[in-house]
């Protein structure tokens, strides 16, 4: 019961951020159409997954780099993973925790792209065209 209380109390100041972000957010966002675009006409961009290992049991797009933005380590992780010299295109389930992702690392100083409506949008819309 003590750890189901701790990781609630851990969820819950991320939500309000994400909230607070939705409405304040300066991270460029382009549709997954315009990524496809994109990965038609460069092979080697910078994709992050920051959705949990579950949902990606699920697919991903391309081949991203993974790391669960719910991870104590996000930061460590992916200065250790991306490289700031490249866009780094991030996605979630739906747009979300990837937008906090990219506001995360705009700070830091990447260069972020969040991919609006994430995988849910990607596979309906791409992938049900295949």
């Amino acid at each position: 019961m003590i750890v189901y209380q701790s990781k609630i109390m851990r969820i819950i100041p991320f939500l309000i951020s994400l909230l607070f972000l939705a409405c304040n957010s300066s991270v460029k966002e382009i549709s997954v159409m315009e990524l496809k675009e994109r990965m038609d006409k460069n092979q080697n961009i910078q994709l992050l997954d920051v959705r949990t290992p579950n949902e990606q049991e699920e697919g991903v797009i391309g081949n991203p780099i993974r790391i669960n933005i719910f991870d104590d380590n996000f930061e460590t992780l992916a200065d250790n993973k991306l490289d700031k010299k490249k866009e780094v295109y991030i996605y979630c389930r739906s747009g979300g925790r990837s937008m906090k992702a990219a506001e995360l690392l705009a700070k830091k100083g990447y260069k972020v792209i969040n991919i609006d409506g994430g995988y849910r949008y990607w596979k309906a819309k791409i992938q049900s065209v295949k």
